[in-house]
């Protein structure tokens, strides 16, 4: 039973090749790391063309490649004490498909590391609930449906101070998001500022695992001119959600399942100025599995995500997939994957882009 390929595919989608990063530098009491992937991925799936001023989808291969590369810093500064830096950037093979965007400044962030105590770090760093959707986010190519919905306070953004602390089995997570940590489409600053925690316990040598978290910010209803929008106070200008997750590993087998509840969150921020305020709730779980055989790991997802506006009782389902994908790793540093996904939203509702399957194949380098 090889159970590192297990725990590699479970961490595929947060590390990105951190663990095997050169070391550059180092002496006595600092070092100097650097990282990254190189992946190359095509994918097959529905994509609009206008024509004749008419919208159509027609089946494309998608170039969605891309390179990461990071650079992790440490230097002792006392007993048992670090001070730490990390900066990770993207780089888009087409920054021009707007499916994939353009170059991204993944994680800037500096602080301070306690061998006893946990670490404490400011920049742009991560939030808390992604160690909570990092249980059913294990796909090689295909993210969380319902895990990668989280708020911007609980998700990778800047203007962050977080801590991350593991005392035996127990990680405790806490972060919060100062005001004017992002910016709108328009360039605009905004005030989105929030805090969001979450625990996970590992249940002795069981090999389950259980996590709860909370996340809330407010100032997401902005204009483009920075002010509040017409119909909101400063109680309905907030989004919250709560995740709960279990996971149990057995030898080769990995088994993961989330819950969501959210309050004005994700997708609904665009339905509130519709509805002038209305509370719109949203729902949605997911499972995961995966298995390994040999050098070979095979992983699967379904993810569910409805939301309902508490004035009207309207139901819209965002989110209805299975994927499944398998992966194989030549070593650690050079794997080969593909992937399917099966969308199950309505296409009359959504439309064909929206609800169109898609086939992945990838082929990615570690260093």
């Amino acid at each position: 039973m090889n159970k590192n390929l297990i725990a590699l595919a479970v961490a595929a989608a947060t590390f990105s090749g951190a663990a095997s990063a050169a070391t550059v530098y180092s002496d006595d009491t600092s070092s100097l790391a650097i990282g990254g992937r190189i992946e190359a991925t095509g994918v097959l799936q529905q994509q609009a063309d206008i024509k004749d001023s008419k919208t159509e989808a027609s089946n494309e291969v998608v170039d969605m490649s891309r390179a990461r590369i990071n650079v992790s810093a440490k230097t002792q500064i006392a007993d048992g004490i670090q001070g730490i830096g990390f900066f990770e950037k993207e780089f888009h093979s087409n920054t021009d498909d707007n499916a994939r965007g353009a170059d991204e400044t993944r994680y800037v962030y500096a602080g301070v590391s306690s061998d006893q105590y946990g670490q404490i770090v400011y920049g742009k760093a991560d939030g808390s609930l992604g160690m909570l959707t990092d249980f059913t986010d294990i796909m090689a190519y295909s993210g969380s449906v319902v895990g990668g919905t989280k708020i911007a306070v609980a998700d990778r953004t800047n203007n962050n101070l977080a801590y991350n602390g593991t005392f035996g089995n127990l990680t405790f997570k806490a972060n919060y998001v100062f005001a004017g940590a992002a910016y709108d489409t328009a360039g605009n600053k905004t005030d989105v500022h929030g805090f969001s925690t979450a625990a996970k316990y590992n249940v002795a040598d069981t090999g389950l695992a259980l996590g709860l978290g909370y996340a809330e910010q407010r100032g997401q209803f902005k204009d483009t001119a920075g002010t509040t929008k017409t119909g909101f106070d400063s109680h309905q200008d907030r989004a919250e959600q709560s995740f709960a997750v279990a996971s149990y590993t057995m030898g080769d087998l990995y088994f993961g399942g989330l819950y969501k509840y959210g309050r004005r969150d994700g997708e609904v921020i665009n339905i509130q100025s519709a509805n002038n305020g209305d509370a719109v709730d949203t729902q949605g779980y997911e499972f995961a599995a995966a298995y390994t055989m040999g050098k070979t790991v095979f992983t699967t997802t379904y993810g569910f995500m409805k939301d309902t506006s508490n004035k009207s009782g309207d139901y819209n389902e965002l989110a209805n997939a299975l994927s499944v994908d398998g992966t194989y790793y030549f070593n650690s540093n050079f794997r080969t994957y593909v992937s399917y996904t099966y969308n199950f939203l309505n296409s009359d509702k959504v439309g064909k882009v929206a609800a169109s399957d898609q086939v992945v194949l990838g082929a990615r380098y570690d260093f």
